[in-house]
């Protein structure tokens, strides 16, 4: 495995097990780590000098996310993106999010607009260039908002369930389509405005209009089916 070369200081400003995750996104998204890798424990343990345990959880963090998959008795893998999944996650989150919209275009506080406001302003500073992992960070920081703004203690859990998948697929888009700092602006600011609007029809059709880019540029990828990337894994096992 390569040394690392990474920005992230060595450990840990945080836990054992988030310094070992910051390291796994960053590789991730920056090309080191490819689809179907073999993460071994023992050499990530070694290289970042830490013991196995944070290892394994930083592992377990990231199968939760789906940005890698832990295979009984073969260890854990990248994970190869599918274009179903990227179908299932992408309208599953549709769904939620239209009615997020919805409710918050008449629940929106003080406290939600500023926040938004205070979000949108890094996200506009961010222009030249941006880290994916900042992007992401950024782009689900502004949806939590709404989420909360949604006041819906149910809607709220089912994106928590899906929040760590919708970030590996940001993650994946930033980083096939560093746009950001072009678009991510706009195209909140447009929703922010739409949030604000009171109007909840104009609300759900801003959120649906605003899933529908980053939905666009995964489906521009070239994806393997899940039958074909099954078949793949078996071949290499």
């Amino acid at each position: 495995m390569e040394p690392v070369s990474s920005n992230v200081a060595g450990p840990p400003r945080t836990s054992l097990s988030e310094y070992v995750v910051q390291v796994l996104r960053e590789r991730l998204a920056t090309g080191q780590l490819a689809p179907g890798e073999h993460l071994r424990e023992t050499e990530l343990a070694d290289e970042l000098d830490v013991s196995r345990g944070p290892v394994r959880e930083a592992l377990a963090m990231l199968e939760a996310e789906g940005a890698i998959e832990i295979r009984r008795h073969r260890g854990a893998f990248v994970s190869v993106l599918t274009s179903e999944d990227v179908d299932e996650v992408h309208t599953l989150r549709e769904a939620i999010e239209v009615l997020a919209a919805e409710r918050a275009a008449t629940r929106m506080s003080e406290e939600h607009i500023a926040e938004l406001d205070r979000i949108l302003a890094a996200m506009k500073v961010t222009s030249g260039s941006v880290e994916p992992q900042e992007a992401v960070r950024l782009d689900l920081s502004f949806h939590d908002v709404m989420y909360d703004a949604a006041d819906h203690v149910r809607l709220r859990r089912v994106w928590r369930s899906i929040r760590s998948q919708v970030s590996f697929f940001l993650y994946t888009r930033n980083v096939n389509f560093p746009d950001f700092p072009t678009v991510g602006f706009p195209e909140h600011k447009e929703l922010r405005d739409a949030l604000c609007s009171g109007d909840p029809a104009h609300a759900r059709s801003a959120a649906a209009e605003h899933l529908s880019g980053a939905y666009t540029r995964l489906s521009q990828l070239d994806l393997p089916s899940r039958r074909e990337a099954t078949r793949r894994r078996r071949a290499s096992s």
